[in-house]
């Protein structure tokens, strides 16, 4: 055998092992996986699946989650078994507790929540953490509106220009799989707020990226939109809410 050839069959062979040995070392055995995980603070199920070993997307479906997937401390999810027909319940906030943005995955369609719609504002009103900024230089197009399905800020620019996280977070959808949204990313800042960013040309962060506020996300564009713009949303406890509340004059 030519020793180039074993060279190149040793190295496929450590890389299969590589490749094997990363998957053991981080799902769990079926023997040792539960049944159910509950929800904590600051969880994700991003994280959550990757902890277990499972696809995200697959945890969000066998759970009734839809886009933008989120989830709030004290949830039971069911981590395999049979599908729920409905999300699971979270436990009732206290009126004395101190609000803080919860959520917990991902989403980019008709509308970016899976919370009902028919509420206009969050369960209790959100204190303001501070920290926003602009998530694009452009003039807003659109203003804010509880009406229609894309409730946010629909901001001009040009073709390419950067699209900024407006806040420190962690990225939980970055996609084109909601309808009417085109390329998606969606940031969870806290355990109540989270932002989304819609119509990009070219997504720069990936599904578990954290990011500090001003780092550019993506690259305006016109996917899902007829002209180049950003559609930009707040959410607190997956309620749409106008940004205008947070973010900086300018």
């Amino acid at each position: 055998m030519r020793l180039g050839t074993a060279l190149g069959l040793l190295a496929a062979l450590v890389l299969v092992v590589g490749l094997v040995t990363g998957c053991a070392a981080r799902a769990p055995s079926g023997a040792s996986m539960p049944d159910t995980h509950v929800v904590q603070r600051n969880e994700t199920l991003y994280r959550i699946a990757q902890r277990y070993g499972l696809e995200w997307r697959d945890l969000a479906s066998r759970n009734a989650i839809g886009a933008p997937y989120v989830i709030h401390p004290g949830q039971e999810l069911r981590l395999r078994g049979s599908a729920r027909s409905t999300p699971p319940s979270a436990p009732q906030r206290s009126p004395t507790q101190t609000a803080s943005p919860g959520s917990s995955s991902s989403g980019d369609g008709g509308d970016t929540g899976s919370s009902s719609s028919s509420s206009s504002s969050p369960s209790s009103p959100p204190s303001d953490p501070g920290g926003w900024r602009w998530p694009a230089d452009g003039d807003v197009l659109r203003g804010f509106s509880n009406s229609g399905t894309r409730r946010g800020l629909a901001i001009g620019g040009e073709r390419g220009d950067n699209v900024r996280a407006t806040r420190a977070g962690e990225v939980v959808y970055a996609g084109g799989g909601l309808v009417g949204y085109g390329r998606l990313v969606i940031l969870k800042h806290d355990d109540r707020f989270l932002s989304a960013y819609g119509h990009n040309d070219e997504l720069l962060v990936s599904e578990g990226d954290q990011v500090q506020a001003g780092d550019t996300i993506a690259r305006l564009g016109s996917s899902g939109a007829e002209r180049p713009m950003l559609h930009f949303e707040i959410r607190v406890d997956g309620t749409p809410v106008d940004p205008a509340r947070f973010l900086p004059d300018r």
